[in-house]
């Protein structure tokens, strides 16, 4: 891998602390997660995506990577995997932090121009790793991208080790955003969104209903992940919501709309 190696060091077992902040959040370096003010940082840096992609995605791997070191400890000396983390914000964060990240993305046209050392091609759905092989399994916003997602779940649960972490958040169907950059439109049918996208902007949207975007809902999800036997839940709660971030993935009905983004922190069961 250009230089970089995969290493069988384990990852030290730490539930949370009950705070949702990591060492680096108690110490003032970044908001405090939930909280207004972290929300709104978040929220003025998707605002500004499309004119300045770069501070907003480095400000969402600061803001991911504190979190899987709240619920996993420091990444330092581990083995993160980073599942279609396309420009590769998220690996180059993990490995700020000392961790061997790498990332796999199956689509070289979300890769950045120069996509961090020992970037690899490959589909999710089978990940060129033996078993176990990290202690972290990394997936932002990728899973409403995928047509199976059990088996996507199946894959990243395989190669994360026993007691190892797997982070996985995605956009609900029903989120405000679900639609992506034709939301909120997409309530109105996503045919009729996706037109009212090209008028606006004069060019075709990105994504498209049942080829590269799929809806995925809160409620399904969490019943194949709990009846699921490789993982356990840790924490299911709202990823960018500034308060009650959990209570809100607990109502049925509401947290299709609310919840906006949900977070899966699963921990991988023994063998």
């Amino acid at each position: 891998m250009n230089g970089r190696r995969m290493t069988d060091r384990g990852m030290t077992h730490r539930e949370p602390d009950g705070t949702g902040m990591s060492g680096r959040d108690r110490g003032g370096g970044t908001p405090k997660d939930p909280s207004l003010r972290r929300s709104l940082a978040l929220f003025r840096a998707f605002m500004r995506e499309q004119e300045d992609p770069d501070a907003c995605y480095a400000l969402l791997a600061r803001d991911a990577a504190d979190q899987v070191e709240a619920y996993g400890g420091p990444v330092a000396g581990r083995v993160v995997v980073d599942v279609g983390g396309g420009s590769g914000h998220f690996t180059e964060e993990f490995r700020r932090r000392g961790a061997d990240a790498f990332l796999f993305e199956p689509d070289v046209r979300e890769l950045a121009e120069k996509p961090p050392e020992g970037t690899v091609l490959a589909d999710g759905y089978l990940l060129p790793l033996r078993d176990g092989a990290a202690d972290v399994t990394f997936s932002s916003n990728v899973l409403e991208h995928v047509a199976d997602p059990q088996t996507f779940l199946s894959e990243l649960a395989r190669v994360t080790r026993p007691g190892g972490l797997v982070y996985v958040s995605f956009t609900n169907w029903l989120s405000p955003w679900g639609g992506h950059e034709w939301a909120p439109w997409h309530y109105l049918g996503a045919e009729r969104a996706r037109a009212r996208y090209r008028r606006r902007t004069g060019r075709p949207a990105k994504h498209t209903l049942g080829e590269n975007l799929f809806p995925v809902h809160i409620g399904t999800t969490l019943r194949q992940v709990r009846g699921r036997s490789d993982v356990r839940i840790v924490s299911a709660r709202s990823r960018y919501w500034p308060f009650l971030t959990e209570t809100v993935v607990k109502v049925p009905g509401l947290r299709e709309f609310a919840t906006w983004n949900l977070l899966l922190i699963l921990r991988r069961c023994p063998e």
